[in-house]
């Protein structure tokens, strides 16, 4: 038996299909999404997707999951938090499921991601983690909590989340309407605005971290400081809370290794554990077939 899942990003749709026994890949394609075309067109493009697939494959799928890049709210069965703007607000799964004549399942990206680390990526290495927490550091901050093997979507559907969380009540205002979220003190973005403003000069994060590393640049070394300090804030508090067996760090943020050394020893800090802290933080091994892994195994 084969597992279907699509990927809807911004700019591509991915389908892959997977065995469901061995999770191996059977097959692979994109296309452009084109949600300047609105709506119906990306329901249009996905349908198309699956035909071009199936016709390879020489089998049409009996359930399909997504990945999406919004939320489907539980109690109005409509999409919200999607910068597929066009998306938002529309009854997506039951759409889906009209034009494709099969079951479907939705679950926002950073749960795919989360998922498919979970059971195919870096969890592989540690078979006992009950809880396995996949977050996202890049342009924006969010995540998905796997528990046993399945995604906690919660009861508003943003389970796992924590990218609009507090942390600095006089910060930055994000377009969720509050000042200083997780997203704009620790993202990529933010972390480069912060260098302007101290220096007046516009840089790569990458840049930043490398003039810190070379004690070259005292605003590079102020900012990488406050990453440090807030992440290990921002992390002590969900452990606190959910005490993850495993935190698998995905997008471009995560990428630095400052975050698995002094970045670990600040979560130590908080962390209500008399400042003992075992958990393991990895980066993912599965690059961008995370989210498109995922959302088969939503069915599985």
């Amino acid at each position: 038996m084969n597992i279907w899942g699509i990927d809807l990003g911004g700019t591509k749709i991915e389908c892959a299909v997977l065995d469901a026994d061995s999770l191996s890949v059977i097959e692979r394609q994109r296309i452009p999404t084109e949600a300047d075309k609105g709506y119906d067109h990306i329901l249009s493009q996905i349908k198309k997707l699956i035909e071009q697939v199936a016709q390879k494959n020489g089998e049409r799928p009996a359930k399909i999951g997504l990945a999406t890049p919004g939320v489907l709210e539980p109690e109005s069965q409509t999409m919200k938090n999607c910068n597929t703007t066009c998306m938002n607000g529309r009854r997506m799964q039951e759409d889906l499921e009209q034009v494709l004549g099969i079951p479907v399942r939705l679950a926002n990206d950073a749960n795919c991601f989360a998922l498919a680390e979970a059971l195919m990526g870096a969890g592989k290495e540690y078979p006992d983690a009950e809880v396995v927490w996949g977050i996202i550091m890049g342009t924006g901050v969010g995540g998905g909590l796997i528990v046993n093997k399945k995604v906690i979507n919660g009861h508003h559907g943003i389970g796992g989340e924590w990218g609009h969380n507090i942390l600095e009540e006089d910060g930055e205002l994000c377009y969720c309407n509050k000042k200083g979220c997780v997203e704009m003190v620790i993202s990529g973005p933010a972390l480069e605005r912060a260098y302007e403003k101290l220096s007046g000069t516009p840089l790569k994060l990458n840049v930043i971290v490398e003039r810190h590393l070379s004690a070259a640049d005292a605003h590079a070394s102020t900012v990488i400081e406050r990453l440090l300090e807030n992440y290990g804030k921002a992390i002590s508090s969900v452990i606190n809370i959910v005490d993850p067996g495993l935190i698998i760090i995905g997008g471009g943020v995560g990428n630095i290794d400052l975050l698995y050394t002094e970045g670990y020893e600040r979560i130590k800090k908080y962390i209500f554990n008399n400042g003992q802290l075992t958990t393991p933080i990895r980066k993912p091994v599965l690059g961008d077939s995370a989210g498109v892994f995922g959302a088969a195994l939503l069915w599985n």
